[in-house]
C-alpha cells in the first residue's frame, strides 16, 4: 500500500479527532509516533490494523469511518491538493463524474507508483450513474461515496449516493443527480493566489 494513502488515514484521524487520539491508534497497531511516509510502501495488512484500530478507538462502523476519511480528503484545508486536482475534471458535476476514469492516470502521472482504485461510470440517462470502484482495501466505495458527497457540495449539486455492495470484485455506488445547481457551491479559481 503507498504511504500516502495510509498517510491520508493518519492525517484524517489527527485533524478530525486529535493527536492523541492518532498516538492510541498508532500504539494499537504498531506504527510509530511519527506515523507514515508518503513516499514509501507498506504491507496492505498494516493498513488494515490502523482501519481495525481507528474503527475501534472511534467506536463506529468500518463504513463510517471512511465514508468520513472521503469527506475529509476533499473539504479539510489541509488536503486542498486533492481537491484542486478532482475540481479540474470538470466545470459541473456531471463533468467532474466522467473525469473520474481519468483520475488513477493523472496521478500516475505525478507519482507512478501510486495504487489507486480502478473506476468505471455508467451513465444510464436521466441523472443517474453507477459507479463500480475496484481495489486498494476492502470498503473503498465507502471512502468513494464520502468524496463524492463533499464533491457535489463543493460544486452547489443535490445528489442522492447509495452503496450497494460488491459485485464481480467491484464495489457499486448509485448516483442520482437531482439538481447540478442547488446552491453556489465553494468558490473554486484555476490559478493559485501569489502568497
Amino acid at each position: 500500500m503507498h504511504g500516502l494513502f495510509n498517510r491520508a488515514i493518519q492525517c484524517f484521524l489527527r485533524d478530525t479527532y486529535g493527536p492523541g487520539l492518532w498516538q492510541t491508534v498508532a500504539r494499537r497497531s504498531h506504527v510509530g509516533i511519527e506515523g507514515f511516509e508518503t513516499m514509501l510502501t507498506y504491507d496492505p495488512a498494516l493498513t488494515e490494523t490502523v482501519l481495525a484500530a481507528a474503527v475501534g478507538e472511534l467506536d463506529r462502523p468500518r463504513e463510517t469511518v471512511l465514508e468520513d476519511l472521503g469527506t475529509y480528503l476533499v473539504s479539510h484545508p489541509n488536503v486542498e491538493a486533492l481537491r484542486r486536482l478532482l475540481r479540474f475534471g470538470g466545470a459541473g458535476y456531471v463533468e467532474f463524474l466522467h473525469s473520474l476514469e481519468d483520475l488513477p492516470d493523472r496521478a500516475r502521472l505525478a507519482l507512478p507508483d501510486l495504487d489507486m482504485p480502478a473506476i468505471e461510470l455508467t451513465d444510464q440517462g436521466g441523472g443517474r450513474f453507477r459507479l463500480r470502484v475496484h481495489g486498494m482495501i476492502a470498503g473503498i466505495g465507502h471512502v468513494v461515496v464520502g468524496l463524492l458527497r463533499a464533491m457535489a457540495d463543493d460544486y452547489g449539486a443535490l445528489v442522492l449516493l447509495d452503496y450497494l455492495g460488491e459485485d464481480g470484485g467491484a464495489e457499486i455506488i448509485a448516483i442520482e443527480l437531482l439538481d447540478g445547481r442547488f446552491t453556489a457551491g465553494r468558490r473554486f479559481e484555476l490559478a493559485l493566489k501569489a502568497g
